[in-house]
């Protein structure tokens, strides 16, 4: 039975009712296979990815191979910075070299004048010539195998005939090159050799100097204002051994620069 309150509501009677109870029902999310995998990864691991995902992967790689924490940085060319300690096995992995051996007697020469290349013209030189005699030597071979006897080379006047400045007269036999130069200006021994005539030249050289160059080859520098080396000196390629001048028969300041092989004079254009 029920009873009816003032204001006209029912109350009931009876025992109350029982609470409702509320079960708690957890939703298991689904896995993320990604998130797995970065739990699992190594802190280090970890800051190198989030470096090269922010875009400061080259300072933060570099920093920390410095510090010792990362084995292995490599720099792709168009990629972030990416630090992986797996690679360090293959970096670090060298192909094996070739062994070379050389018999017990096998004499082994590292000197310098035995080696020939682009950056030792006087080691060419003289391989070229203790191959052969300067005589036998063909211009291929031996262009380019002496040095500028001057720093900046002008030709004035060429090997072979022409008409003489001084008297003016045809055909007469020029013995070497002219190169235009102000008095004074420093003269370089074109290959290394020694000295064998520094002094006055009666033939019209005036002031002259000659370097023989061994087997046959000589150079000489001719109407010098003085010279600065003596007979039986040694000289190297680019040694400064005179100046220019205009002594002798000359016209003008000058350089009169000539190649003689086994005492007769060639062009000097095969050989410079």
């Amino acid at each position: 039975m029920t009873m009816q309150n003032a204001r006209g509501r029912r109350r009931a009677t009876g025992p109350a009712a029982e609470p409702r109870t509320t079960v708690a029902v957890a939703a298991e999310r689904p896995r993320d296979a990604q998130r797995q995998a970065r739990n699992h990864r190594s802190p280090l691991r970890q800051v190198a990815d989030f470096a090269a995902a922010s875009g400061v992967g080259q300072k933060v790689g570099v920093a920390l191979a410095a510090s010792g924490l990362l084995l292995t940085v490599t720099v792709p060319a168009t990629s972030p910075v990416m630090a992986t300690a797996d690679q360090s096995a293959s970096a670090g992995a060298a192909a094996p070299q070739p062994q070379v051996s050389a018999e017990a007697a096998a004499k082994i020469d590292f000197s310098r004048t035995s080696v020939s290349t682009a950056g030792d013209p006087d080691g060419k030189l003289k391989q070229l010539l203790s191959a052969q005699s300067a005589g036998s030597i063909s211009r291929a071979a031996s262009v380019g195998s002496l040095g500028m006897p001057l720093t900046t080379m002008v030709k004035s006047s060429p090997f072979g005939y022409r008409v003489s400045p001084i008297t003016g007269g045809a055909g007469e036999f020029h013995r070497g090159q002219d190169f235009a130069a102000q008095c004074g200006t420093e003269v370089f021994a074109a290959a290394s050799g020694t000295v064998t005539f520094a002094g006055w030249h009666e033939y019209g050289g005036g002031n002259r100097v000659v370097i023989d160059h061994g087997n046959g080859l000589e150079t000489t520098y001719n109407h010098l204002s003085s010279s600065s080396v003596q007979v039986g000196q040694k000289v190297t390629r680019g040694d400064a051994v005179a100046l220019s001048g205009t002594t002798g028969a000359s016209t003008g300041c000058h350089l009169h620069f000539e190649v003689m092989v086994n005492g007769e004079v060639v062009d000097p254009e095969g050989w410079l």
